[in-house]
């Protein structure tokens, strides 16, 4: 399929999913900061390779926030290689969690079943939140951007003290540190109908963003794209290996590049792939020993070959990490592709990969949701025809 149509699918498909379910989004995220209130932690559930990079992708972001000033809310990502889900469901879940689930299949419907009999609060994005659409990567990269937007309006109900159950109400509310994200807060607390229409206007606002840098990276980065697959295509088709690494976030998106080349929802061919995130013994004991920057560039040293391929994935392209793994890729014989957000970091500016796809922005998940259009119109057009 021409990029040209694949953005326009995915145009479509955005404007449509949000318009629809911007209230609904709303009201979840109040359900939600109730249950955190309370106590409750969220339980991401995911089973296959790509289920788990979104689990782990939502329980980093909560965990970890990048909105400066605002909390951590423990989250856990349960995952297939812990054993059956049910099983680990019923070792952990407490009475106010909120189980979030991937994927419909019998062993995920038994253990939300098990956790809706705790007295869970279970959210199952696949069953209640379909996309309007039948592509399975433009239906993920809906699904990141429902769970980002959870993840950051969820907060603006923890500063409308008074709209939470056992909470002490103030007689207004300060945005404070997020005023320039939700300039259209300063609603008083017993009001929750405005807050709830102010968090949808927000879901628009938000929907709008990414459609518009999801265009821009699609768009202005074309090309390039076009000459990264033709060039991955042929490593792979050679017998080549794709490393693909990450932090944070990124991290979760490398593994679900690698889960995309090893087992396509299309059905292509698997593709040979390695996700240099994905042994913890291995990157802790580089981090411990040697340093956090060369958690990477010493797995390239092991594991890259010259007919090989390296893909980063980076929001900022900054990180050490990421650039001392390019680094030794490239001394290394391997082909280089960067997805870096705002404008490119020292990753574009001292032209550290062989092929650099931008995403204009410095808003962290918009630049994720962005990158994993990148990386999955990559993998669509590496099977494309030569």
């Amino acid at each position: 399929m021409p990029l040209d149509a694949l953005l326009d699918e995915r145009t479509e498909a955005n404007r449509r999913f949000f318009a629809a379910e911007a209230e609904r989004i709303a009201r979840l995220c109040h359900r939600m900061a109730e249950r955190f209130a309370r106590g409750g932690r969220l339980i991401a559930l995911g089973r296959s390779p790509a289920a788990r990079s979104d689990a782990r992708h939502v329980a980093v972001e909560f965990v970890h926030p990048v909105i400066v000033g605002k909390r951590a809310l423990p989250a856990i990502a349960l995952a297939g290689e812990g054993g059956p889900l049910e099983a680990q469901v019923g070792l952990l879940v407490a009475r106010e969690d909120i189980v979030l689930s991937f994927e419909e299949d019998p062993e995920t419907f038994a253990a939300t079943a098990a956790a809706a009999a705790a007295g869970c609060m279970v959210i199952s994005l696949p069953a209640e939140w379909p996309p309007p659409t039948e592509d399975p990567f433009v239906r993920q990269e809906l699904t990141e951007t429902l769970y980002h937007l959870l993840w950051e309006l969820v907060h603006v109900f923890f500063e409308h003290r008074g709209l939470l159950e056992g909470r002490d109400a103030q007689p207004v509310h300060d945005t404070g540190a997020s005023s320039f994200l939700y300039p259209f807060l300063a609603e008083t607390e017993t009001d929750l109908e405005t807050v709830i229409d102010d968090v949808r206007q927000s879901v628009l606002m938000k929907a709008e963003e990414i459609g518009a840098l999801r265009a821009q990276t699609l768009s202005d980065n074309s090309h390039e794209l076009e000459a990264a697959a033709r060039a991955l295509r042929e490593r792979l088709d050679a017998g080549g290996t794709l490393l693909a690494l990450g932090n944070g976030g990124s991290a979760t998106d490398a593994m679900d590049v690698v889960a995309d080349f090893h087992a396509a929802p299309q059905g292509w061919p698997a593709r040979r792939a390695l996700d240099l995130t994905a042994d913890s013994a291995i990157i802790t004991a580089i981090a411990n020993d040697i340093g956090t920057d060369a958690i990477f560039s010493r797995q390239v040293i092991a594991y890259g070959q010259a007919g090989d391929a390296l893909l980063v994935l980076s929001t900022s392209g900054n990180s050490r990490s990421v650039i001392a793994a390019l680094v030794e890729a490239r001394r290394r014989g391997l082909l280089t592709i960067a997805c870096v957000g705002y404008g490119g970091g020292q990753v574009a500016e001292q032209g550290l990969a062989d092929h650099v796809i931008v995403t204009r922005s410095e808003h962290i998940p918009r630049i994720q949701e962005a990158q994993a259009s990148a990386y999955h119109v990559l993998r669509e057009l590496v099977e494309a025809e030569p």
